[in-house]
């Protein structure tokens, strides 16, 4: 019994510690380093990524189906403003989104839409992807928008791989199509 007393209280005097260092661990300088960001580079950044999700939209149109989702704009972001971020690469776009949507799937069919399943379904998407080495930010909005939806295993295909191959193909003629950007860095 005083074994398991001592444990418990060198625990708490681990965490105790932790949360004394929490605000030193907290400081950081006011500004940090920003590189230059050229008009250029911001212009194309705008057309791209409006040409991206025009693209999707365009598509719905023809196929009668939403393609469109709010984690595409965050997608967008990244393909179209941090091309050679490793959050950008194809295998973290498709990957992720795949990943999350799937997560959303299990977690609707398991236990269905609740604010405690969105948040898990969130901590899972993060989680697999981190284990599959696909992070990309989106993914946990995707994730969260299907178990909030409720959705079905369709929802893998339509409206997320589908969507996320058109700004990916997007992504891959925008970004090589002018001299200054050259995507992907790498494929996997």
């Amino acid at each position: 019994m005083k074994r398991h007393i001592s444990i418990f209280v060198q625990r708490h005097l681990a965490i105790n510690k932790r949360l004394a260092g929490l605000p030193r661990k907290c400081k950081a300088p006011l500004r940090g380093p920003r590189p230059l960001m050229s008009l250029r580079y911001a212009a194309w950044s705008f057309i791209s990524a409006t040409v991206g999700i025009l693209a999707i939209c365009e598509i719905t149109t023809l196929v009668g189906h939403p393609l469109l989702i709010g984690s595409f704009g965050a997608s967008a972001v990244l393909l179209f403003g941090a091309i050679d971020s490793p959050l950008a690469q194809p295998r973290n776009l498709v990957g992720g989104h795949v990943v999350s949507a799937t997560v959303a799937v299990i977690v609707v069919a398991l236990f269905g839409s609740s604010p405690v399943t969105m948040a898990v379904g969130v901590g899972l998407a993060i989680f697999v992807m981190n284990m599959t080495h696909t992070t990309h930010p989106p993914g946990g909005a995707t994730a969260l928008i299907g178990v909030q939806g409720a959705v079905g295993p369709i929802f893998i295909l339509l409206p997320v791989l589908t969507g996320v191959l058109i700004l990916l193909a997007t992504a891959v003629f925008t970004n090589n199509v002018v001299y200054h950007r050259s995507y992907p860095k790498h494929w996997l």
